[in-house]
Order: C-alpha cells, then sequence, then structure tokens
C-alpha cells in the first residue's frame, strides 16, 4: 500500500468521519439529553415528563406527543453546568471535525487527480497527501476527546443530581448518540493513523500538509550535465574513417 494509491482505509474513514459528524449533528438538536420524571398521586391528573436539551425543553404529558410546556429560549437560562458545557464543546468538535474532513478529502483528490510528476515551478503549492491524512486524524482524534469527556460527564453529573433533590432525573437517547459518535471519530482516527504508518513511499518533508521546499524535484528532472555527459560519450564512440591518398 503506497502513499499515492487511493485505499479502501481512507475511503471508509471518511465514510466513517462523515457519520460521526451527522451523529453529532443529531445530538445536538434533540431535545433528549436529561429527562425528568414528575409524579401525582391524583388520578385524574397523568405524570409529566420535561426533557431537557442543549437548545430548548419541551415538557409531555404521559402517552402525548405534544410539548405542553415548550421553551425554546432554554439556551439562555441553562442551569445545568454540564449541558451548558456541552453547548461549547459539541459544535467546537464538530468543527474540528469538519476541518479534518476537509483535510482528508483533499488528500484523496490529490491522489487521485494530480499527476505523479509535478510542475517544478509549482512545488510550493503542492499538496502532501500524506501529510493531510495524518493532520486529519490528529483533528479526528482531538475532536473524540472534546466530544466524549463532556458526553461522559453528564452521566456523572445525573447521578449527582438524584442524589442532590430526588431520583428523578436519567440521561437520554442523546447521550449515546454523542458517546457513538465519538467512537466513530476514534475509529477514523486510527484507520487513517494505519494508513499512514503503512505507507511505505513517504514523500519529504511527511509530516507536513504542505511541501515547503522543493528538493525531491530532483528525482523527477534529470540534470542537464550528466545528459550532455552521455552525448559526449556516444561522439567519443563514433570512429573516424580517413582515407590515404
Amino acid at each position: 500500500m503506497g502513499c499515492r494509491d487511493v485505499h479502501a482505509a481512507t475511503v471508509l474513514a471518511f465514510l466513517s468521519g462523515t457519520a460521526s459528524v451527522a451523529g453529532l449533528l443529531a445530538a445536538v438538536l434533540l431535545p433528549n439529553w436529561r429527562q425528568m420524571r414528575l409524579y401525582t398521586f391524583n388520578k385524574n391528573e397523568r405524570n409529566v415528563t420535561v426533557y431537557t436539551g442543549l437548545w430548548i425543553k419541551c415538557a409531555r404529558f404521559d402517552g402525548s406527543r405534544d410539548c405542553v410546556i415548550y421553551d425554546p429560549q432554554w439556551y439562555t437560562a441553562v442551569d445545568q453546568l454540564d449541558l451548558r458545557v456541552l453547548q461549547f464543546a459539541l459544535p467546537l468538535s464538530m468543527l474540528t471535525a469538519v476541518s479534518a474532513l476537509f483535510l482528508c478529502l483533499i488528500g484523496m483528490c490529490n491522489t487521485a487527480f494530480v499527476s505523479t510528476v509535478p510542475n517544478i515551478k509549482l512545488a510550493k503549492c503542492l499538496v502532501n497527501s500524506a501529510g493531510c491524512h495524518l493532520v486529519a486524524g490528529l483533528l479526528f482524534l482531538l475532536a473524540c476527546a472534546i466530544c466524549l469527556t463532556p458526553s461522559i460527564w453528564v452521566i456523572f453529573y445525573n447521578n449527582y443530581l438524584n442524589r442532590k433533590y430526588e431520583p428523578v432525573f436519567s440521561f437520554d437517547i442523546s447521550v449515546f448518540i454523542a458517546i457513538a459518535s465519538a467512537g466513530g471519530l476514534f475509529f477514523t482516527s486510527v484507520m487513517l493513523f494505519l494508513w499512514y504508518c503503512a505507507c511505505k513511499s513517504l514523500p519529504s518533508p511527511f509530516w507536513q500538509p504542505l511541501y515547503s521546499h522543493a528538493p525531491s524535484m530532483h528525482s523527477y528532472a534529470s540534470q542537464p550535465y550528466s545528459a550532455r555527459s552521455r552525448l559526449s560519450a556516444i561522439e567519443i564512440d563514433i570512429p573516424v574513417v580517413t582515407h590515404a591518398s
């Protein structure tokens, strides 16, 4: 497996990263980070479940899909520290992952469509595919850490709320979606790192996404002096015939 081949590992990593970003977007938008169950002892009333998200809050009666109370301004008055941290962490994780996807796409497009013999005049602008994938893998790993840490903290903070008040709090499906998306980002990072480590023809400088100089161009262009030397050798080997008078 060479650095100049579009390998299945890079394609799978790109698809996995795209799915993980989509999962993060769903976790950010869904109002299902925490549930609070409110019970009533009145037989004429129904229990109420309060669904808390990062941006909105919705209260529903049991057996109903309509929100009795809908608060679209919840994001400005969040009083739970873990959700407030997630309001900043998840968009930052998504931005980091999208940047990594962009770098990964640049590396694959460069591998697929750019000629193997580069133009010497454009050497300083050439994109290093291996460097793009390496930096993308690091960004995916960073996005995973930014997403996973506060998502797991929600579980522990939920237990803290139950001890402080009453055991009416429970974490909802968005927590699982965020953790699964973080796992997808980690898998994407591992795939890119494995591809990079398996590369045998690493360009120079191998760790940069952009070339800073063009010393490697000597491997593509032959030296004029050597060409002249070969011509000289041919001329010397030509026999000279003289006519005797």
